[in-house]
C-alpha cells in the first residue's frame, strides 16, 4: 500500500525544479508510504512520477518504485495489491519475460506489456490505483480498481495535468489555488460525502471506480473509459440468476470467500483483522483462522458507554475462534480528542461520524501489524442495511395512497418532536409486541414523516440517504450537479426495490463513504486495509443470487450468515448489533458545545459566505433545546467548517 503523485506538462522545467515539485507532493502523502520514496522523470517531455512506499511484499530494493518494464517502454507508480500475482507470474515466466524481484508491481507492469492494459486489468484480482507512462506512445494512463477501494484524484493546475492518491498531493503542487466547488459542497450537505467524479475543488476530479483515464502528449483532452461496472454486473446477474439450491449456494459462497480471504493473507509483514463481532467481520476472521496455522491477530474497540459498545461481542467471537485478540476501551474524551485530526485525515469534507471509531481501531491495529483485513462490503452485497428490508415494505403499503394524503399525514406526524413520540410510545408500549419496543421509535417516526411524500421508490431511496433534503437552499450559490443517481437505469427496478437500493449503495455510498473512510483512517496511520468481501468474483456471484437468498424472513445477509454458522455458533452472532457508535447528539449539547458554537457563529458564517446562516442557527437552537435531533445535519456543517479552517485558513 502506497501513495502516488505526479504531473504531465508541455512546458518542461529544469530537472531540479521537477524534483523539488514531486518531493513536495510526495511529502504530503508520506503517511501512506513511510518506508521508501522514489521519483522518475522525463525532463524533455515534462513527465514526473512519484511514489511513497509502505513495504508489504518484497521488502528489498527490488520492490522500489516507480518501476520500469524490462524493455524500458513502461513506467509505473502503483498503489494497492494484486493478490493473484503469483499465478500471473507463472504465465509470464512461460513467455520468458524477465521479472524484477518477487513483488506484484513487476508482475503488473509486465502483464500490461504482454497483454495490453485492459486485458491485463481484467486478469487482476485486487485493489489498485496507478499511473502508467508509455514512453513509446507518449501517453499517460490513470487506472482505478473495479470497486473504488483505492483513491485517485486528478486535474489541471496552471496548464499542468496533476494527479495523486490524495488531494494533499495536488495541494502541494506550486500555485495550487483552486476555488471551492459550491455545487460539490451542495452534494456534500446532502450525502455527508462528495460523490465521484466531483471533489471539493473546482477543476479537480476523482477517477471513477472501474475506469481508465488517458492523456496524450499533444492533447489536453482527458479520455476516460469504463472497463468494469457494478451496474453491468448487476444487470447480467439479474438476467442470469443462480439456479442452485440453498446448500449449493452456501458451499459456493464459502469456497469463493475462502479463496478471497486466503489470497489477502499474503504478506511479508505482520497481518491481522478488524473484528466487531458482527456478521461481516466475524466471517472474514473465521475464514482467516480456518486457513492459518497460528492465531490470527484481531482488534476491536469498546466504549465506556454501554449503549455504544461492541467489544464484548467481539471478544466472545475471538475466544471461540482462538484468535490473539486486542481491544481498547475508549472514553468519550479519547474519542473527542480525535476530532481535531479529522480535517487533516480526510482532506476534503467528510462527515460520516463513524470515521472516529474507524480511525481509533486502525490506530490500535497499527501498534501490532502493518496489514489488517476488514469486513466492509457485506451490507451492500447481501442486503444488510435496515432500509433494504423495510423500505420496500413501506413503499408497498403507502405507494398507492394519494400523495396529498401522505403529505398531510407527514405534516401531522412532524407536529410532534421525536421526544414527544417517545413519551407517547412509552405510555402505550404494553399494547405492542416486544419486537416493536425500541428506544429510537420517535426518530423513526420522524424518518417516516420525511418519507411519506416520496413520489417513487427512487425518491424514497434518495430521501433515506440524504441529510439536508434541500441543500441548494443551504449552500449559497450552489446547485446539485448530476450524479449516478440521475444516470442510473430505471429498469434496474425490475429486479425489485431492494436490489435497486443495493446497486445504488455499491455505486455511490460504498466507494465514496465506506471505502473512503477505511482508506483514510488506515493509511493515516500507515496501515494497509484489505477488503475480501469486495473481491470482484464475490461481487459477481452475489448479483446472481435471488433476493430470497439475501433477505429472508425479514433479515438481511441470509446467505452470508449460513456460511458464518459453519464456523461460529449462531448464538454468538445472532443479536441486535449496536456497533461502536458516537453519541454526537448529546456531545453537541455537552462537551462539544463550545467548539461547535465557535464554528457555527452567525457572523462567521456570514463572513465566510458559503451557507445561509439562518437555516443553520435555527437547527442549532432546536438541537440545543432538545426539541429536535439535528446531530447529523449539524455534523455535516461542522466537518466542512473544520476542514475550511484547516485547509483554507
Amino acid at each position: 500500500m502506497c501513495g502516488i503523485a505526479g504531473f504531465f506538462t508541455d512546458s518542461p522545467w529544469p530537472h531540479a525544479k521537477q524534483r523539488e515539485t514531486i518531493n513536495m507532493m510526495l511529502n504530503a502523502v508520506r503517511h501512506r508510504g513511510p518506508d521508501d520514496e522514489g521519483v522518475w522523470f522525463d525532463e524533455q517531455l515534462g513527465v514526473g512520477l512519484g511514489h511513497r512506499r509502505l513495504s508489504i511484499l518484497d521488502l528489498s530494493s527490488e520492490g522500489h518504485q516507480p518501476m520500469i518494464s524490462h524493455n524500458g517502454q513502461l513506467v509505473i507508480a502503483y498503489n494497492g495489491e494484486v493478490y493473484n500475482f503469483k499465478k500471473l507470474r507463472l504465465s509470464l515466466e512461460k513467455k520468458n519475460i524477465a521479472l524484477r524481484g518477487h513483488s506484484d508491481t513487476s508482475v503488473i507492469l509486465e502483464s500490461i506489456g504482454v497483454w495490453g492494459l485492459e486485458e491485463a486489468i481484467g486478469r487482476f484480482i485486487g485493489m489498485f490505483a496507478f499511473a502508467l507512462w508509455d514512453r513509446k506512445k507518449r501517453e499517460l494512463y490513470l487506472v482505478r480498481d473495479r470497486l473504488g477501494i483505492k483513491p485517485l484524484y486528478y486535474g489541471w493546475i496552471h496548464g499542468a495535468f496533476v494527479f495523486g492518491s490524495e488531494l494533499k498531493a495536488l495541494q502541494a503542487y506550486p500555485g495550487f489555488c483552486q476555488s471551492i466547488d459550491r455545487n460539490a459542497l451542495t452534494l456534500f450537505m446532502r450525502y455527508k460525502y462528495i460523490p465521484a467524479p466531483y471533489s471539493i475543488y473546482e477543476g479537480i476530479s476523482k477517477l471513477l471506480p472501474g475506469h481508465i483515464a488517458k492523456l496524450s502528449l499533444h492533447s489536453k483532452n482527458i479520455e476516460t473509459k469504463k472497463y468494469w461496472s457494478v451496474h453491468s454486473v448487476a444487470e447480467h446477474g439479474l438476467m442470469s440468476p443462480f439456479e442452485g439450491s440453498d446448500d449449493e449456494a452456501v458451499e459456493h459462497l464459502d469456497e469463493l470467500l475462502r479463496d478471497a480471504v486466503k489470497c489477502r493473507m499474503i504478506s511479508d509483514v505482520p497481518l491481522g483483522a478488524f473484528l466487531s463481532g458482527g456478521i461481516d467481520s466475524s466471517t472474514v476472521v473465521a475464514l482467516m483462522q480456518e486457513q492459518s496455522n497460528l492465531p490470527v491477530r484481531t482488534f476491536s474497540i469498546g466504549s465506556s458507554v454501554s449503549d455504544f459498545d461492541e467489544a464484548e461481542d467481539a471478544k466472545k467471537v475471538a475466544g471461540h475462534l482462538g484468535t490473539e485478540h486486542a481491544e481498547l476501551y475508549v472514553s468519550p474524551e479519547q474519542a473527542m480528542a480525535t476530532i481535531p485530526k479529522l480535517p487533516t485525515l480526510y482532506d476534503e469534507p467528510f462527515a460520516d461520524s463513524s470515521q472516529i471509531p474507524t480511525f481509533l481501531v486502525a490506530e490500535l491495529a497499527r501498534k501490532y501489524v502493518t496489514v489488517s483485513l476488514s469486513g466492509d462490503g457485506g451490507d451492500e452485497l447481501f442486503g444488510g442495511y435496515n432500509r433494504h428490508n423495510w423500505a420496500p415494505w413501506i413503499w408497498d403499503k403507502i405507494g398507492c395512497w394519494p400523495r396529498f394524503f401522505r403529505k398531510r399525514l407527514s405534516t401531522a406526524i412532524s407536529c410532534l418532536s421525536p421526544e414527544a413520540w417517545n413519551t407517547i410510545f412509552n405510555k402505550i408500549n404494553f399494547a405492542f409486541p416486544s419486537s416493536l419496543n425500541h428506544r429510537m421509535l420517535g426518530y423513526k417516526m420522524q424518518k417516516l414523516a420525511e418519507l411519506l411524500p416520496a413520489n417513487s421508490p427512487f425518491d424514497m431511496y434518495k430521501l433515506l440517504t440524504s441529510h439536508w433534503k434541500m441543500p441548494h437552499k443551504l449552500v449559497l450559490g450552489g446547485e446539485e450537479p448530476p450524479t449516478m443517481w440521475e444516470t442510473s437505469d430505471p429498469k434496474m427496478l425490475t429486479g425489485g426495490f431492494a436490489n435497486y437500493m443495493m446497486l445504488m449503495d455499491m455505486m455511490n455510498y460504498l466507494p465514496d463513504d465506506i471505502l473512503t473512510k477505511v482508506d483514510r483512517a488506515s493509511m493515516g496511520v500507515s496501515l494497509e486495509a484489505r477488503v475480501p468481501l469486495l473481491d470482484h468474483r464475490v461481487v459477481e456471484f452475489a448479483w446472481r443470487l435471488p433476493l430470497s437468498m439475501k433477505i429472508r424472513n425479514g433479515q438481511g445477509k441470509w446467505l452470508l450468515r449460513q456460511v458464518l454458522y459453519k464456523y461460529v455458533p449462531k448464538t454468538l452472532v445472532e443479536r441486535p448489533k449496536s456497533g461502536f457508535d458516537i453519541p454526537i447528539d448529546s456531545w453537541l449539547r455537552g462537551p462539544l458545545r463550545d467548539w461547535a458554537e465557535v464554528l457555527l457563529e452567525e457572523s462567521r458564517l456570514q463572513q465566510e459566505g458559503f451557507f445561509n446562516p439562518r437555516l443553520i442557527r435555527k437547527k442549532w437552537a432546536e438541537h440545543l433545546s432538545g426539541k429536535r435531533n439535528w446531530a447529523y445535519h449539524l455534523w455535516d456543517v461542522l466537518m466542512f467548517q473544520g476542514w475550511l479552517e484547516s485547509n483554507i485558513g
